[in-house]
């Protein structure tokens, strides 16, 4: 497929999520989870970066659409959002859920092997990026060097956790997600959100929120 039969894809994809969110109350989903409303629109955070939606269309912080993979999460996002309260605060890796095994191996090479191939031997650069990103200490001792807590979107934390490399182990790197976040999203967005979390660490250094498509 080439880049102008790809664009028109990913267009008709886009155009069905806004006919979706005709059907969605965004209102009650912004009370929901506690954002504002801009007339009809609903501002969302991504990354403590305000997003504008509504079945119009989406608008990024710099006044444009966002790239298509952001599109897509905050579709999702925002078309299960009214399935209520829902139990499982405890934390799993992206292969425990039971619909990701077809993204499994996509998904740990583009985020924890990518986090480990930029940042093995970096841990301090790894927390300066973090902190950058809006990470946070989340107060557990799980043995891991460096633990930090993720709130990407509205109840979907993420939680890194990273061990550097010694004489005896290389550096490994672990993505986690709450149980309940498969009712919130599905595994495609989960793990497109997974990855924007590694591009915009990757590029702690530069403009971040830039690249994943």
């Amino acid at each position: 497929m080439d880049s102008e039969q790809k664009a028109s894809v990913f267009e008709q994809i886009y155009q069905d999520y806004l006919r979706q969110l005709r059907q969605v109350d965004l209102p009650r989903v912004a009370n929901r989870i506690g954002v504002e409303m801009e007339g009809d629109a609903i501002l969302l955070p991504l990354f403590g970066q305000l997003y504008k939606i509504s079945s119009g269309g989406i608008v990024g912080p710099s006044g444009k659409e966002p790239i298509h993979s952001v599109k897509v999460v905050l579709c999702q996002y925002l078309l299960h959002m009214l399935v209520g309260e829902v139990d499982g605060q405890d934390w799993v890796s992206y292969k425990d859920f039971k619909d990701a095994s077809p993204f499994v191996g996509g998904f740990q090479s583009n985020t924890e092997k990518a986090i480990v191939k930029n940042f093995a031997g970096r841990l301090e650069t790894l927390k300066r990026a973090c902190l950058q990103l809006g990470g946070k200490d989340p107060g557990l001792d799980w043995g891991y060097q460096l633990s930090m807590k993720f709130d990407p979107l509205p109840l979907i934390p993420i939680l890194l956790l990273f061990n550097d490399a010694d004489e005896e182990f290389s550096a490994q790197c672990l993505l986690l997600f709450e149980r309940r976040a498969e009712k919130y999203l599905d595994m495609e967005s989960m793990a497109i959100l997974a990855w924007l979390l590694t591009d915009y660490l990757n590029q702690s250094q530069g403009d971040m929120r830039t690249t994943v498509m």
